[in-house]
């Protein structure tokens, strides 16, 4: 039900009668990258607790948000991929790849990707299939693209959009904001849009205060680049 409720919210918020302003339109918007991998407890908590904020304070009026899932996995030698959290990790990278791909209107894929990472961080991430019914989308397409190995030459095209990083990333969830990484501060990303704005400045910026560290601590909450939990 309640994904139901945040693809309204999203469709709403993706109609022609939400804008910021005449000038607000006129600036180009703000890239926001988030490089995750499906089942790393930090990026689905990040996904379910703190980008949907854009969607329900219209800040993503002002954002191009890309989604990339494939975090730490690895490519082997034999061309199979491994993934920090085993086999059922790599299962759902490649179908929220498909998701994105089959379904490319953000306001659909991010619903369906929202609702399997909400099963995640409740720990019933076998129940990710009742995802389709959940937010009301034929899951033929997304089934096939998995099947019949598109969806792992979409995985290749992450990998290498993901090991071009530069500088490389280190853990995921790694948001990325018109090119800058944000390290430590990911969970301040709203502010980091905010300030990357050229336009006049939505109401959800009101507020936002930007906390930049004059030391940067070691931010406990990500998935480390090179702690293999499981492959396959």
């Amino acid at each position: 039900m309640a994904s139901r409720r945040l693809l309204l919210l999203i469709v709403f918020l993706f109609s022609p009668l939400f804008f910021a302003s005449p000038s607000s339109a006129l600036a180009p918007k703000v890239s926001l990258a988030l490089y995750y991998e499906t089942l790393c407890p930090y990026c689905s908590n990040f996904m379910v607790n703190y980008l949907p904020k854009i969607f329900e304070n219209g800040l993503i009026s002002i954002v191009d948000l890309d989604l990339i899932p494939y975090g730490n996995a690895k490519i082997r030698s034999n061309g199979t991929i491994s993934c920090q959290h085993g086999p059922d990790e790599c299962l759902l990278n490649t179908v929220e790849a498909c998701a994105i791909s089959e379904w490319p209107d953000l306001s659909v894929h991010f619903s369906f990707i929202y609702c399997v990472e909400k099963l995640v961080a409740e720990h019933k991430h076998l129940e990710w299939e009742s995802c389709f019914s959940k937010v009301g989308l034929d899951s033929q397409n997304v089934m096939d693209c998995y099947s019949n190995g598109y969806g792992k030459k979409l995985e290749l095209q992450y990998a290498a959009q993901t090991d071009s990083l530069q500088p490389p990333h280190r853990y995921v969830p790694w948001v990325v904001v018109d090119g800058q990484p944000l390290y430590d501060d990911y969970q301040d990303f709203e502010a980091y849009i905010c300030k990357a704005y050229k336009g006049d400045l939505p109401k959800a910026c009101d507020g936002l205060v930007l906390k930049m560290n004059q030391e940067r601590k070691v931010n406990r909450n990500v998935c480390y680049d090179n702690k293999m939990i499981s492959s396959i």
